[in-house]
């Protein structure tokens, strides 16, 4: 049954969340069609420049992601104290550049337009921290392009994105995981190295580029981080938000690359010896890691979390049952 999403997306509120959203018609809109042989790979690369941009948009921080021929995954941070922070000429700033005027002279009197009203700017900001205004720029946007290029009216995505709020660091590590080895599952890479328009695939270039930059503390890929532990800001992040992730970007890529080896049939590595050490500063034993990352593709729904957090999650909602606690507990001796 279809739920509000507002149960677990509050306005205004810092959240980890991981998002979804499919294509409503022909699988492969998004890769080669295997009925008329049409390519639509570059699509893929349109869609990933498009989820950046946006990051450098929104009070969002993007942690992962992975564009699929049918389908796409984000996880993010909604970062509301940001956008609180912006003065309204940025709050502006950014809104043109979202929805830039028609013609490129009348971009200034559009501004001016806006400023010219204080409920103008504070709509404005609302929705750059919003994340359905998030994803619906996202969709609209990918959808246009798609349908004008096939010469098509209608619908490209689904009508609803799903969303899974994620309760903490554990959980938002396990989703960026999970995205990041769509590829993998799908059996159409074999390593983080070829899991073409992911997340991680990014990263790892980018430590390619600049290996001095291994060792530091992993950040969101595109958008606000938190403080680091110098004090320093990331990208314009203000103040600390729960969403630090305590590892580096090259004990991330190791995580991944070991998940992937566990989730990958017939080939599961030797647990005990080999876990990275990120999973030693997360708290996590690898059956329970391994575990929480697979429960994202059915056992986890709408919170993903602790048996604690699920079951407080519930108790909020003045619910008896989240689908996930059962599946949860189950793990939880191995945590």
């Amino acid at each position: 049954m279809t739920q509000a999403r507002a149960l677990t997306v509050l306005p205004g509120q810092h959240g980890l969340y991981h998002c979804v959203t499919r294509c409503v018609r022909r699988a492969w809109l998004c890769g080669i069609d295997p009925l008329t042989g049409v390519d639509h790979e570059p699509r893929k690369a349109m869609i990933e420049a498009r989820i950046l941009e946006l990051g450098s948009i929104f009070a969002v921080g993007i942690y992962a992601y992975a564009v699929m021929s049918n389908h796409l995954h984000v996880a993010l941070s909604i970062e509301p104290e940001a956008a609180k922070r912006w003065s309204d000429s940025e709050v502006v700033e950014r809104w043109v550049r979202l929805f830039p005027a028609r013609e490129p002279e009348q971009r200034e009197a559009k501004k001016a337009a806006l400023l010219a009203s204080s409920t103008a700017v504070d709509i404005r900001r609302k929705r750059l921290m919003d994340l359905s205004w998030f994803m619906r720029c996202l969709d609209e946007y990918i959808a246009r392009r798609a349908n004008a290029e096939d010469d098509v009216t209608g619908r490209f995505w689904e009508g609803r994105f799903k969303s899974q709020l994620l309760d903490d660091e554990r959980a938002l590590a396990a989703a960026m995981a999970y995205v990041d080895l769509n590829p993998v599952r799908a059996g159409i890479a074999e390593s983080v190295e070829g899991s073409d328009h992911t997340s991680v695939q990014a990263r790892a270039t980018a430590l390619r580029k600049n290996p001095s930059n291994a060792n530091k503390l992993l950040m969101p890929i595109a958008g606000f981080g938190v403080f680091l532990p110098n004090g320093d800001k990331f990208d314009g992040s203000l103040e600390p938000t729960g969403s630090r992730l305590p590892m580096t970007s090259a004990q991330y890529i190791e995580l991944v690359d070991y998940t992937g080896r566990q989730l990958k049939p017939g080939k599961r590595g030797v647990i005990d010896s080999s876990e990275p050490p990120a999973l030693r500063k997360l708290g996590i034993h690898g059956d329970y890691w391994t575990g929480h990352v697979k429960g994202f593709r059915s056992a986890y729904q709408r919170f993903v979390g602790s048996v604690e957090a699920m079951t407080d999650k519930a108790a909020a909602l003045k619910q008896q049952w989240l689908k996930g606690i059962g599946y949860a507990r189950s793990l939880a001796a191995n945590r």
